[in-house]
């Protein structure tokens, strides 16, 4: 089973920055398509960027230039730095993984972490 905790969710004013971690146990990591998945208040889930299991990185138009999502396979650890954020970056943001899509397929994430929240504020 895999199992994914995030971390380094706050808040923060417009502008600032915010590194938010995700430890992902149960399965070989190497092996996993992961990303980030966001909720607005009020607002449909919503992709924010994977790393696909080939590799592949890709961004949401909204958040490009400004995030940026990384892997430490030694520490079996993704992150998403977030720098100039905004408030409408305000959201619950969920890491995922992706254990069953064959390589160069769509991401369909099978995981969710539980959330970790990011507040903007002007």
């Amino acid at each position: 089973q895999v199992q994914l905790v995030e971390s380094g969710g706050g808040s923060v004013q417009a502008g600032g920055s915010l590194k938010l971690s995700c430890t992902i146990s149960g399965y070989m990591f190497s092996r996993l398509g992961m990303g980030w998945y966001r909720q607005p208040p009020g607002k449909e889930r919503e992709l924010v960027s994977t790393i696909s299991k080939d590799g592949t990185i890709s961004y949401a138009d909204a958040v490009k230039g400004r995030f940026t999502i990384s892997q430490d396979n030694a520490e079996n650890t993704l992150y998403l730095q977030m720098n100039s954020l905004k408030i409408e970056d305000t959201a619950m943001y969920y890491c995922t993984v992706d254990r069953f899509s064959s390589y160069g397929a769509p991401y369909y994430p099978n995981y969710w972490g539980q959330g970790t929240q990011v507040t903007v504020s002007s």
